[in-house]
């Protein structure tokens, strides 16, 4: 299988750009060459570049190598920039095969996400952190971007929801970004609305969460996380109990016009809004004292 470098590329030139890939692809296998390769591929976006990487010998490992050797830099957290770059080139590589359908199913089988997961669980403020979760959570946002059932099973067998949430909690506003639309996506699957309906655990962690996100961004608005929220609080009044729950615990801030300036030139997500309040005026009705309406 061959990389598609750009068409305005004459033969000659294609072709030695394919001899620099299938070069850095074999550098990865020798630790003193590996640095410099991942940074080159991590430049790459040729289609079928995945492919290429998950089926060449020893590449997969060696992108885990470098995965595990900055774990005992997590705690106590000593992470340099050098070394958050570094990894962050190889999580690249890796998000590239999880975005490809010739190699998701097999990145899945073989849980690689689950050796993301010690990233997103730091808190350190640094920069080097930040990226490092960022970059991670743009591995599990190609995951959800493709729609694919096999992936939102996979996900809720695992830690992926409190772990966004507690990033959504306290993340930057880009990786909070990226945690809830992550969220949202697992909330559009049938499965993961079910799953994270199916407790009033589950539900009240997602709703204050959400709460808290609403409160921060009267302050500090941000069009493009508010999107995201609105969305999930959308698709959450889909569900019937969660519909009546959040007709009690919704932040005043989504009612009164709290971000009507903030919206103003984004129609789809004042049509959410919109939506949404329907929804729950619809669904709100008399609530028995101290019956919880998502008791497990």
């Amino acid at each position: 299988m061959s990389a598609q470098p750009s068409p305005c590329m004459n033969p000659q030139q294609q072709q030695s750009e394919q001899e620099k890939v299938y070069q850095w692809i074999n550098e990865l296998a020798h630790p003193d060459t590996r640095e410099t390769a991942l940074l080159e591929l991590s430049k790459k976006r040729e289609t079928d570049l995945a492919p290429m990487l998950w089926n060449s010998f020893g590449t997969a490992c060696a992108l885990l190598q470098e995965i595990v050797n900055i774990y005992p830099s997590i705690t106590p957290p000593t992470l340099t920039a050098h070394q958050s770059n570094r990894v962050c080139n190889a999580l690249a590589l890796l998000q590239c095969v999880a975005s490809h359908p010739e190699t998701r199913t097999a990145f899945l089988q073989a849980q690689i996400p689950l050796y993301l997961y010690p990233f997103l669980s730091t808190t350190s403020k640094t920069r080097p952190f930040e990226y490092l979760r960022l970059t991670s959570l743009g591995v599990i946002g190609a995951l959800v971007k493709t729609d694919e059932q096999e992936v939102i099973t996979f996900l809720l067998t695992t830690e992926i929801v409190p772990l966004c949430l507690s990033i959504m909690d306290s993340g930057s506003e880009l990786s909070k970004t990226v945690a809830t639309f992550i969220i949202q996506k697992i909330l559009l699957d049938e499965s993961g609305l079910s799953y994270i309906c199916q407790t009033y655990e589950r539900f009240s962690h997602v709703a204050i969460t959400l709460g808290k996100m609403v409160i921060q961004l009267a302050k500090e608005p941000c069009a493009r996380l508010l999107k995201h929220v609105v969305r999930c609080y959308l698709r959450l009044s889909d569900n019937t109990r969660a519909r009546k729950a959040l007709g009690q615990c919704l932040p005043d801030q989504l009612r009164d016009g709290t971000f009507a300036l903030c919206l103003q030139d984004d129609k789809s997500t004042k049509q959410w809004l919109q939506m949404l309040l329907k929804n729950l005026e619809l669904g709100n009705t008399p609530q028995q004292i101290g019956m919880s309406p998502l008791g497990s």
